[in-house]
């Protein structure tokens, strides 16, 4: 104790009561209360309620509750006003737990509770979202007749309508005697977030009968509320009868409602909108700048997009994500990438946001090794991922067959407990399947505390990449068992798994099911399963007439799939058909003259096959070229079809003449049929060695130990020659080899595929 505070105990000791409670009245500061508390203490005035009450009042305002819970049980008969303080005070912190127990507390003591004490404890439980608590404290103020108080009346408004309870609100609300503003706007608001349009209509519309005009919080409140529950339209409405009506929007109604106007890429709209920003000054407002980039890249509207973000006076982190977002949605990485470098610069650091936005636009547009490259530096500049960023960034993983990176993804995300959340825990069952390691997928699925449907399909999907159809329909009918209802990617998972195992019986059962079930109609990717899966067993003829007899237009999926069949039984007549649809859907796609080309020239049929060729140079198209990923000792490596950029090509073209000559000499021969071009077999078996999964493959086997498992991606279908020269390969270096395929994953072993040369 120091010696002014010495000085002014002494002060004290000549005090009488009575001054000593004013000085407690006036006490501003909480070492002023400590003082007064001393005192009492010293002059054995602590038993006297009156003293204890006015202390824990003041303790309770400076949120020292230590002290203030002391005090209480201090005190051998506290009474209402020993609590009062402590309860609304807790409560304003939002201790709300703690208030719930000083409440029972207060009643165990038979101490009765006023008007004043009831909202602490009904706000706690909205805090809690504990409504069956609220519901017995409402019981009790029905007993004592303080539920009467249009004070507590309010308070269980909007603690009903917290908890999603608007049934019970509402009977509150039809018994109040004196509905005021704030009550019917919590209502009318708790309706248009959960999205019930008729309800919150109505109430809004009975207002003026009750006497309540509705102010800016009430109009917000359902603009909000609407854009929240997905009923864009009714915001977007509800803000245009708020104009009329003649209420000036503000900010937060702008903010609201122009989310509602993205999602419905209403661009007229949008653009009435921008207009009203101007008129009414809210240029320089960063909520709504950001939601006005965000509105322009869903409407499309790249170039406006960014005329709000340069014209902007000052652009936060919320627009620059914005920005980053748009530019990705539409398409344009290249432009979002660099935007993102330039705008790194500017500011000190760049929020999980800002990297998660980047990462995500990385994975969703082919720019894997990128978004691998962005978590490196998001990790540098220290800034901590969450599971978002996680959930974004395994997907890049998966698309590369990265499981170094997957795995080292995986334990990031077990030392930062964020494996137990549901979307993670999809996207690494996801990764793994992509990966080739189905089995570590499913442990990842066994082990899921809860599961959402998300993570259903990522399980079934995997199943049906990896060929394994008895395992697919186990989960698909696990899920419909655990009382989760399948949806369109659902069965398009399942019938993708019974068409790669061709189980037509099963496919076309599932296929009915989808309606008569469940009540879904069929769209064109579950008829793309279907044609497939008929193709697959030479039915190209039933495939042709359910393609025929579709109730809506069968789009280059679906045509896609029956020129697939026909390239695979050599059907020129109905290959045409399907060639013909697609030259008119997809007239700038390489693949579908190059599939009619392999048609031709599986018959031997080199006049058309030139034809085709003069087809493609007409409209300016060439022949994607095959690339392949594979990852070698930490490092993905990209290859090429005819690729001699890679610094080991002569050792990787040497071992290739060395395999080739071996699997010849093992009475296996090159299938060069798969060669366009009308040359001598001996020139097929040269320009067949070129393509990239073989030199993926060779790749790995010269730079990884005997018995290694290796694992490849390519961007398109695996051929024939490279899927025999592989399953030669894994019988006779002894390697299990994965290669994911633009369709499907072939799982070679001991000379055998899992596809059972079906693909």
């Amino acid at each position: 104790m120091n010696a002014r505070q010495a000085q002014s105990l002494r002060v004290f000791d000549s005090l009488t009561p009575n001054t000593i409670l004013s000085l407690i009245s006036r006490s501003t500061s909480l070492s002023q209360t400590q003082q007064v508390h001393a005192h009492i203490l010293k002059t054995g005035h602590s038993n006297d309620t009156h003293f204890t009450n006015k202390l824990l009042s003041l303790y309770a305002n400076f949120n020292c509750f230590a002290n203030a819970e002391s005090l209480l049980h201090s005190l051998p008969n506290p009474n209402i006003f020993s609590f009062k303080s402590l309860i609304h005070a807790s409560s304003k912190s939002n201790l709300f737990s703690y208030t719930l127990v000083l409440f029972s507390r207060l009643l165990s003591t038979c101490i009765l509770p006023d008007v004043h004490v009831l909202p602490s404890a009904i706000k706690a439980c909205a805090g809690l979202s504990a409504s069956e608590v609220g519901k017995q404290v409402h019981g009790y103020g029905l007993t004592t007749g303080l539920a009467l108080d249009s004070f507590v009346e309010a308070s269980l408004v909007h603690m009903y309508v917290k908890c999603d309870q608007l049934k019970c609100a509402s009977k509150v609300f039809d018994k109040m005697r004196e509905p005021d503003v704030v009550s019917w706007s919590a209502l009318t608001g708790g309706y248009a977030k959960k999205g019930d349009v008729v309800n919150a209509k109505m109430v809004f519309d009975e207002g003026g009968k009750l006497g309540i005009e509705p102010n800016l919080v009430s109009w917000n409140g359902m603009i909000a509320g609407f854009n929240q529950s997905g009923c864009y339209l009714e915001a977007v409405l509800m803000f245009q009868r708020m104009n009329s009506d003649g209420f000036r929007s503000d900010g937060t109604s702008i903010s609201s409602v122009l989310p509602a106007i993205s999602d419905l890429e209403d661009l007229k709209m949008g653009v009435q909108t921008h207009s009203h920003v101007i008129k009414m000054g809210f240029e320089s407002d960063n909520c709504i700048i950001s939601a006005l980039i965000d509105m322009y890249g869903k409407c499309r509207c790249t170039s406006e997009m960014s005329r709000v973000f340069e014209g902007a006076e000052e652009i936060d982190l919320g627009g620059f994500n914005a920005l980053v977002a748009g530019l990705s949605r539409n398409g344009l990485v290249d432009e979002a990438f660099k935007v993102f470098k330039k705008f790194k610069l500017k500011v000190k650091e760049l929020n999980v946001v800002s990297w998660t936005s980047m990462i995500s636009s990385c994975s969703q547009h082919g720019k894997d090794l990128e978004a691998l490259e962005i978590f490196r530096e998001m990790q540098l500049a220290r800034v901590r991922p969450n599971s978002v960023t996680i959930s974004c960034l395994l997907p890049a993983c998966g698309n590369i067959a990265a499981l170094v990176h997957g795995k080292a993804t995986h334990c990031f995300a077990l030392r930062n407990w964020f494996s137990d959340d549901v979307y993670v825990s999809s996207a690494l069952i996801d990764m793994y399947a992509n990966c080739g390691r189905i089995q570590l997928a499913r442990i990842i699925f066994d082990r899921m505390p809860v599961r959402n449907l998300v993570c259903w399909n990522a399980m079934t999907s995997g199943y049906a990449m990896h060929g394994k159809a008895k395992e697919a329909i186990e989960i698909f009918d696990l899920m419909q068992r655990s009382g989760q209802k399948p949806d369109f990617i659902s069965y398009t998972s399942i019938l993708s798994a019974c068409s790669q195992a061709g189980l037509t019986e099963q496919g076309q059962h599932y296929f009915d099911s989808m309606s008569r079930i469940h009540g879904l109609e069929a769209r064109v990717e579950h008829y793309a399963c279907m044609v497939s899966l008929l193709g697959r067993t030479g039915k190209l003829k039933e495939a042709y007439d359910m393609i025929s007899t579709m109730p809506i237009e069968p789009d280059a999926c679906v045509w896609g799939a029956l020129l697939s069949s026909c390239r695979t039984h050599r059907n020129m007549s109905l290959g045409e058909i399907a060639a013909n649809k697609l030259f008119e859907l997809e007239p700038k796609n390489p693949g579908n003259y190059i599939l009619l080309s392999n048609i031709y020239a599986s018959n031997n049929r080199w006049n058309e096959v030139d034809k085709v060729r003069d087809m493609m140079k007409h409209v300016g198209l060439s022949k994607n070229p095959g690339c392949s990923w594979i990852e070698i000792k930490n490092k993905v490596h990209m290859l090429l079809a005819g690729d001699d950029l890679h610094p080991q090509m002569p050792q990787i073209m040497e071992k290739l003449r060395k395999l080739s000559m071996d699997m010849k000499n093992s009475g296996v021969s090159h299938d060069t049929e798969f060669v366009l071009q009308d040359v001598e077999e001996q020139d097929k078996e040269l320009i067949l060695c070129g393509h990239s999964e073989k030199l993926a493959v060779v790749l790995g086997i010269l730079n990884t130990n005997p018995g290694t498992s290796l694992r490849v991606i390519k961007n398109l279908r695996i051929c024939g020659d490279c899927h025999t020269f592989i399953k030669f390969i894994s019988n006779f270096e002894g390697r299990e080899i994965y290669v994911r395929d633009a369709n499907r994953y072939h799982h070679f072993n001991e000379g055998v595929c899992s596809c059972g040369d079906y693909w």
